[in-house]
């Protein structure tokens, strides 16, 4: 046991109000997960899924040594034990054959339909071996429990089979239940869902609520072999899976036929689902059969991941991320049809927007910073991303009026015309891209950046967010501002926004609403974004690990001017230097003097890479890493023998950003700029020039 990883989990809340979010789902601390019978047996009936069951014992161990405290309900013991039965019968009956025809040949043998009750009896001792054997290997015991309706009636039954179930759980045992179908009487009658305290248990639904209810369960899964609730039945023409279910919702849903196997269809699952969160537990029903997820289902529910159906009794205030996404679909589809002097004055509107509103903006943009600045000490360079100023609005609005006075053939250009036949031209159009996700952090002057292009071309969603730093107020204010400017033509929609990684996480699989997805951010961020898209293109990027060479004709008069602009001036761009890479021959001049001197007062930590090191007999910190961007007052500074060996190293460590010579010399420069392949290259320039706006492209 000592060998056994435990995570401290929180107490469990006090009972009685069932969690409101998924995201809540992570605090529950007593959780049943119940198996429907089509989760356990294999598709012909006969038998157990063995690979999906020892996959959700792992999950269920898992969670069980975090601390947690785990109960299964459980079908198969009627599908194992046919199995088992099937067998018998077909050895007697091949045995009885041979010793009357007096050979071993086998004929076509009928099987007789077998009585459930004796399928139950004989599976249900195999069935506990399994889960005993499987959770052996997890260094956890298991107990089993059958009960039946009657147990839940008579009081003293009831309160038995309270006190087995809390003492099993006190020592870190998973009970494992099922009704007891060798036995089990018929349901009592029009007794079903009359209270919190009476529902019958007719089926292993009916009887996981029941159990949720009677522990004070914090959580109720429920694995069947549908994704979970859908608006009508799975598989017809427009179904639509329902991520949370309300109590009151069942008039809007239209429920199929029962599953393949088992007692009750999804009705009873609803059912049963609204009585348990009328008890004070949530519930998720979800698919536990699907190969993909399977492995992982239970896991990623109790993550907060957004997984089946979830049942609440809060309501959100706004609007979903489904209903936004299909928001934004017909705002843009109404954008896109405007003409371009309309598209232009929603741009131009947001940059008097923009300079009207100036001082609300800023007071909005104040109270994100002191929150920031709250929550703890932050770098200078990310409270400078963090802030608007008057200069940043006035920018963003100049911005603006250049697009929107070069917008008008944007959308609608003809940009190829070919006849095919007589009578029979093909041309090539310019239209929107479609809806975009555009992610970005802490930059709340993104917004509107991003906004005068989804104005021109396409739409988007926004979310700004990074760790525990949030900029709601610009956001939101900004956001409000770009509706106002859409609502002038009737498109106010065509622009939404989120702020929490959940919705981001569940837009990402939205791939039928959203066309293409931006991350603007950094590298993890990037592929953080990759990795959760679901058949959405993502336009990612990679690190800004930009060099600037400084070549040994380099002019005196613009290297330390080009360093400081390309380092101070804005170190948490991806256009910022990250490497420094002088020529060997620079080393112990006065020019190299005066950059490291000017790198002194402007506060740049320098990292000694191995070959600068190796010249220094009391160096700055050695680079633990020569790909590595910082983002902050700190840089690189490494050592190169030729502008040869300075590509070289470009192409070994960069990221293709944005790579700069510093030379007068013209042939070593063409020679640079020739052989650097990289997004931008540039001579006796600023890395910080590799900017739209500087490219003069508003």
């Amino acid at each position: 046991w000592s060998n056994i990883p435990f995570i401290t989990m929180p107490l469990s809340r006090a009972h009685g109000k069932s969690f409101a979010h998924r995201s809540e789902l992570k605090h529950a601390k007593r959780i049943v997960v119940k198996l429907g019978s089509a989760v356990v047996t294999r598709g012909d009936e006969c038998g157990l899924a063995l690979g999906r069951l020892a996959s959700i014992v792992e999950q269920v161990s898992m969670l069980q040594n975090q601390g947690r405290e785990m109960m299964i309900v459980t079908s198969g013991a009627v599908a194992f034990g046919k199995q088992r039965l099937r067998h018998e019968i077909l050895l007697s009956q091949s045995v009885r054959q041979a010793l009357h025809s007096g050979q071993n040949q086998l004929k076509d043998m009928a099987i007789p339909v077998l009585e459930a009750r004796a399928c139950a009896a004989a599976g249900q001792s195999g069935l506990m071996a399994l889960y005993e054997a499987m959770f052996t290997q997890y260094s956890i015991c298991a107990a089993q429990i059958l009960v039946t309706n009657l147990d839940f009636h008579d009081e003293q039954k009831r309160r038995n089979l309270n006190g087995t179930l809390h003492e099993l759980l006190r020592m870190n045992i998973v009970p494992i239940i099922n009704t007891n179908d060798a036995v089990v009487p018929p349901p009592e009658p029009n007794s079903d869902l009359q209270g919190v305290n009476v529902i019958s248990v007719k089926d292993n639904d009916s009887l996981a609520a029941r159990l949720a209810v009677e522990m004070k369960t914090d959580l109720l899964i429920v694995l069947s072999d549908v994704e979970g609730l859908f608006d009508s039945p799975p598989g017809s023409d427009d179904a639509k899976l329902i991520d949370i279910f309300y109590p009151g919702d069942q008039q809007s849903v239209t429920f199929g036929t029962k599953s393949r196997v088992g007692m009750g269809g999804m009705e009873a699952k609803v059912k049963a689902a609204l009585w348990a969160l009328q008890g004070g537990t949530s519930v998720v029903i979800a698919n536990g059969t699907h190969p993909k997820i399977s492995g992982h289902v239970i896991t990623d529910i109790v993550e907060g991941k957004k997984v089946g159906t979830f049942f609440s009794e809060v309501k959100p205030a706004g609007p979903t991320v489904e209903q936004q996404g299909e928001m934004a679909r017909a705002g843009g589809r109404t954008l896109a049809a405007l003409q371009p002097k309309q598209r232009a004055e929603i741009i131009y509107r947001l940059a008097d927007l923009l300079t009207d509103q100036r001082e609300e903006i800023l007071s909005a943009n104040k109270k994100d910073l002191e929150d920031a600045e709250n929550k703890g000490r932050l770098a200078l360079p990310l409270l400078k991303r963090l802030s608007l100023s008057t200069s940043k609005l006035n920018s963003l609005a100049i911005g603006l009026r250049q697009i929107a006075a070069s917008s008008q053939d944007s959308v609608g250009r003809v940009i190829r015309r070919t006849r095919i036949a007589k009578d029979l031209d093909l041309e090539q159009v310019t239209v929107p891209i479609g809806v975009l996700l555009v992610i970005f952090e802490s930059r709340p002057d993104c917004l509107p950046q991003v906004c005068k292009e989804g104005m021109l071309h396409c739409w988007e969603f926004f979310d700004n967010k990074r760790k525990d730093i949030s900029v709601a107020h610009s956001n939101q204010i900004l956001h409000h501002l770009a509706q106002e400017a859409l609502s002038i033509h009737g498109v106010k929609d065509a622009v939404q926004l989120v702020n929490t990684r959940e919705e981001v996480e569940d837009l990402c699989r939205l791939d039928k609403l959203i066309d293409l997805i931006i991350p603007r951010g950094s590298s993890q961020l990037v592929r953080n974004i990759q990795k959760a898209a679901k058949g959405i293109p993502v336009m990612g990027h990679s690190e800004g690990i930009c060099h600037v060479y400084v070549d040994t004709d380099a002019s005196v008069e613009k290297v330390t001017r080009i360093i400081r602009d390309s380092k101070c001036e804005y170190p948490a761009a991806c256009n910022a230097l990250e490497t420094l890479l002088i020529h060997r021959d620079l080393l112990r001049t006065p020019l190299f003097d005066q950059i490291i001197d000017m790198l002194r007062v402007e506060q740049v930590k320098i990292h000694a890479g191995p070959k600068f090191a190796s010249y220094l007999t009391f160096s700055p910190s050695e680079v633990k890493s020569l790909r590595t961007e910082y983002g902050d007052l700190e840089c690189c500074i490494e050592i190169v023998d030729s502008v040869q060996e300075a590509v070289e190293h470009i192409h070994k460590y960069g990221s293709s950003h944005t790579d700069v010579i510093i030379t007068e010399n013209e042939k070593t420069a063409e020679f640079f700029l020739q052989h650097v392949d990289s997004a931008c290259v540039f001579w006796n320039a600023s890395t910080r020039f590799s900017d739209g706006y500087r490219f003069g492209l508003g």
